[in-house]
């Protein structure tokens, strides 16, 4: 296997910029792949195993701690899993070497990244909405609650297997809405507990497929690795209410870019 410096240093920017802000690697991580000249294809399926063993590690953190809620955890899983599994037999049918795959994928990335960056900038208003008495989702019975997980998880799983992002941004904002007496740590927690099963079977999915590039995985991980302990170490160092923004207009520019081609 060839060492690329390159890759190395993009894996350690982007494990950086997630230790420090927790925004999902995926965001970051495939367009910059994308714009290396990495397929839409192979850029998916490596960067949701990339996705896969980076979150591993923080479910071990969490439970630690006890930020997991396990059965809400199972819900979502019921219908991110199979909707994974569907989505990837759909896109075998569509055909890989016939261009329009990559297609979908650019369409599907362009809008999850602009929906991500939406997420980003107006997190703590939704935060507060979500904590408001008043809020629909306070007066919700627990088998709505349950199927709206569910639900939840089917709309994931399709969504991360076509464009491997959306499982943290726009999961977390889902369980904010759906659990708003919850803390916040633990349904953070949950959400990573989640994202673990569904990028690993969505990446292996893909891997099976022939979409993933093994070498340029490891050189990834060599550099975020590190990179998301050094950042998670000079978390708050850069003020929240500049760096979110500049996050989030970096995603929308990248996603109008996508969508527009």
């Amino acid at each position: 296997m060839t060492l690329d410096p390159v890759f190395i240093i993009s894996g350690l920017l982007v494990g950086f910029i997630v230790g420090m802000t927790g925004v999902g690697g995926g965001s970051l991580m495939t367009p910059i792949l994308l714009w290396f000249g990495i397929t839409p294809t192979t850029a998916v399926g490596t960067d949701l195993l990339y996705a896969a063993i980076t979150k591993g590690g923080g479910v071990v953190v969490h439970q630690k701690h006890g930020n997991i809620n396990w059965r809400i955890t199972a819900i979502l899983a019921a219908g991110s899993v199979p909707a994974a599994l569907i989505t990837l037999l759909i896109l075998k049918q569509i055909g890989f070497k016939s261009g329009n795959v990559d297609s979908i994928i650019k369409i599907g990335l362009g809008i999850t990244l602009i929906l991500t960056a939406l997420s980003i900038l107006f997190k703590n208003q939704l935060i507060r909405y979500s904590h408001d008495p008043d809020a629909p989702t306070h007066k919700m019975s627990g088998r709505r609650q349950d199927l709206l997980t569910w639900v939840t998880g089917l709309i994931l799983g399709t969504v991360v297997t076509v464009t491997s992002i959306g499982a943290g941004a726009l999961g977390t904002v889902a369980l904010f809405m759906l659990y708003p007496k919850m803390r916040i740590h633990r349904l953070v927690g949950t959400e990573i507990a989640h994202a673990v099963p569904l990028t690993l079977v969505a990446g292996l999915g893909h891997a099976g497929l022939g979409n993933v590039d093994w070498p340029l995985l490891i050189n990834l991980l060599m550099g975020s690795l590190p990179g998301i302990w050094i950042g998670s170490h000079l978390t708050g160092s850069v003020p929240d209410k500049f760096l979110r923004p500049a996050l989030a207009g970096m995603l929308i520019l990248v996603g109008l870019k996508l969508v527009a081609v």
